[in-house]
């Protein structure tokens, strides 16, 4: 039997993979450190959950509610864009809120795009910036996901070379899976390239808060101007460590948001009301908790940084995310990520991302999540380092191992 038209555009789930090794050896009894998935294991803030039970116990919040989001949410968002960014949003016309940020990815493809539309997105990324609008029928062209000069000398050949012209450009910094940062300075030749091509921006800013130096990160709605070309998405589940809560937003340009609250209404009828009224709690509330997630993640990737060195293999240290991309150790290379991720977890019992998830341009990489205590990440390093330090011997037999000078 053939695959339905939307799902044979899309390829063999990567992480599927390495997710079924992972359950056959945990089924065997092994204790897996799972590094792979990006779930934040952090508690949620009290006051947020508080605030959650007290709006559950009043009927009415049993609704149905607004699929754009509930007034009171998406002025908590505006203001949070004021404070943080120096940016002014109108709530009613600039701000949707989404069953997460990458329903309002998808959901965004869904609205603006026709067969055979052009996007630029980054490579490697996560997924659902490509595969959300391959789903709604366009057309991927790569980009690099570095935010330097040669994104934009290949951004300008794949505009100048794509029939027909390309429609929107994705970014997102703090990147997933590179973890790589954007300066007010580049979003500021964003904007002036996107306008200079008639194209929109789409800005995933997924992991704003996360960031481990002295300078906050920007968001591209900061350059003036901007409000006419880009739409930002971010999400609580991160900052709040409110994943499985499913609460993000889009704001920006009026178009792009109108747009997206067009299909989502015949889509949704938003979140759960209390979700609703203890998300707007979370952005109004104090920032303490968003200070003590932040110094845990950045404790959490020195530990990682340092103890994976010692192990004998280098991790470059991420400058913000709660992810490492770290590239495969040069006798494993040729293995490809997902059969070194599978690798890890039978002789190591440490689960990673293969970073041929995120693209093509991923496979010498795997993805390592901070979603594990200290502890835990140094006994992941000491697993490793054990059967690093043995692979010669266990595996001359197996495997094709790459011979190091």
């Amino acid at each position: 039997m053939s695959d339905f038209y939307s799902t044979r555009r899309l390829p063999p789930y990567v992480f599927e993979q390495v997710n079924r090794v992972k359950a056959a050896a945990r089924g065997q009894g092994a204790d897996i450190i799972d590094l792979g998935m990006g779930n934040p294991d952090l508690p949620t803030p009290k006051f947020i959950t508080d605030k959650l039970i007290e709006t559950a116990q009043k009927p009415r919040t049993n609704r149905y509610s607004a699929s754009k989001g509930i007034p009171g949410l998406r002025r908590a968002q505006a203001n949070y864009y004021a404070r943080r960014f120096g940016v002014k949003l109108d709530p009613e016309r600039q701000v949707v809120a989404t069953l997460g940020s990458k329903e309002g990815f998808a959901n965004m493809a869904q609205a603006i795009t026709a067969p055979g539309d052009v996007v630029l997105c980054p490579n490697p990324s996560y997924p659902i910036h490509a595969f959300g609008f391959l789903m709604a029928g366009g057309v991927i062209r790569s980009v690099p996901a570095e935010p330097n000069e040669d994104f934009f000398r290949q951004a300008e050949r794949a505009v100048k070379h794509s029939i027909p012209k390309p429609i929107a450009v994705i970014v997102s910094y703090p990147a997933n899976p590179t973890a790589c940062v954007a300066t007010l300075d580049f979003y500021q030749d964003l904007v002036a390239f996107a306008k200079a091509n008639d194209l929109f921006i789409l800005s995933d800013l997924a992991y704003s808060e996360i960031y481990f130096g002295s300078e906050p990160t920007p968001s591209v709605l900061q350059v003036p101007g901007a409000m006419a070309v880009a739409v930002e998405f971010t999400t609580l589940s991160k900052t709040f460590s409110m994943a499985g809560w499913r609460m993000g937003f889009a704001v920006g340009n009026e178009r792009l948001c109108a747009a997206l609250a067009r299909v989502k209404s015949y889509l949704d009828y938003g979140a759960f009301t209390p979700i609703q009224v203890a998300a707007a709690a979370a952005l109004n509330g104090p920032e303490d908790c968003i200070v003590e997630m932040r110094e845990t993640y950045r404790k959490r990737r020195d530990a990682l940084v340092e103890s994976f060195g010692r192990a004998g293999w280098d991790v470059p240290t991420p400058p913000a995310s709660m992810f490492a991309w770290a590239p495969i150790p040069p006798k494993f290379r040729d293995l490809g990520s997902v059969e070194f991720a599978k690798l890890l977890i039978e002789k190591a019992s440490v689960a990673v991302a293969p970073g041929i998830g995120f693209g093509e341009h991923g496979d010498d990489f795997v993805r390592i999540a901070f979603v594990e205590n200290e502890q835990r990440i140094r006994q992941a390093a000491r697993n490793i380092r054990k059967f690093m330090d043995g692979a010669d011997q266990t595996l001359h037999n197996v495997l094709p191992l790459q011979k190091t000078a």
